[in-house]
């Protein structure tokens, strides 16, 4: 089977853990950005106490301890590539005294568990980073036990659109497009999961599709200052400019960009995100 052949484009610079919690990860201080609420809505009506639960890519576990929450007493395994996120999230579950979440390196293209053994199977934000999705949701399929649910949730990053516009965003927009597909990712996930479900054998699809929107000036200046920060900083900046997609200079004013368009009093903007729950 192949292994993780992608580049988590984002890294884990503190800027991208900020689009999980509004404030630094210092003191876990603000209510996190990323919940099951606002992220895994579709799938909440379908949990019931008692569940297994896989969370496939946790990162830093905000969504995580928000899932087994809603399980408990059910046992979830949380697991994520990077080792040291994982550090983050069993920080998050610890601080809500969450004793039933275990937390494990894993490639969701080989998963180290028995066919058949979860309830549920979650990845939010995933199959844009990995190498070969199909593959992926094999794997998820396997996991799940006969009857159990897979739920996956990816943005798309072409279908994010924004007011005012502005030159240096279109720039930006084409540019990540560019530099996730060059790191094997393929950033417009959201439009494909469909058929990636379908091709990797899954049944009973239900499509969907949601938003997220920034348009208070809390939130643009939340949204803005983390992609700013993102641009010229994280892993992505080094991975654009070392692999000769752009300039310091030009990451420069894409950042300039950001804050511009998160100052304006017109400022809004909104995520696109596909959505399946499906059948094993």
């Amino acid at each position: 089977m192949p292994e993780e052949t992608a580049v988590y484009t984002h890294g884990h610079h503190e800027s991208v853990l900020r689009s999980h919690f509004p404030h630094s990860l210092k003191g876990m201080g603000g209510a996190p950005m990323r919940t099951a609420a606002n992220s895994a809505g579709y799938l909440l009506p379908w949990l019931r106490p008692g569940m297994t639960l896989l969370d496939v890519g946790c990162g830093p576990g905000t969504i995580t301890a928000d899932l087994a929450q809603l399980v408990a007493p059910g046992r979830v395994t949380a697991v994520d590539h990077s080792a040291d996120i994982l550090t983050a999230a069993r920080a998050v579950a610890a601080e809500r005294g969450l004793d039933q979440v275990e937390f494990r390196q894993a490639d969701v293209h080989v998963l180290d568990f028995p066919d058949d053994t979860f309830d549920v199977v979650h990845a939010h934000q995933v199959l844009q980073h990995v190498g070969d999705p199909v593959q992926a949701l094999r794997e998820m399929r396997r996991v799940c036990r006969p009857g159990g649910t897979i739920a996956v949730r990816e943005s798309d990053y072409a279908a994010m659109t924004w007011y005012p516009r502005l030159p240096a965003l279109d720039t930006w927009q084409e540019l990540y497009g560019r530099v996730a597909r060059a790191n094997g990712g393929e950033p417009d996930a959201g439009r494909r999961l469909l058929a990636w479900a379908r091709a990797a054998g899954c049944t009973e699809i239900a499509a969907s599709s949601a938003t997220w929107c920034f348009a208070t000036p809390e939130d643009r200046a939340w949204w803005s200052g983390l992609w700013a920060d993102r641009t010229v900083g994280s892993d992505y900046a080094r991975i654009a400019v070392d692999g000769g997609h752009t300039t310091a200079d030009e990451l420069a004013r894409i950042a300039g960009a950001w804050r511009t368009w998160g100052a304006h009093p017109d400022g809004w903007f909104s995520v696109l995100h596909g959505e399946i729950r499906c059948r094993a």
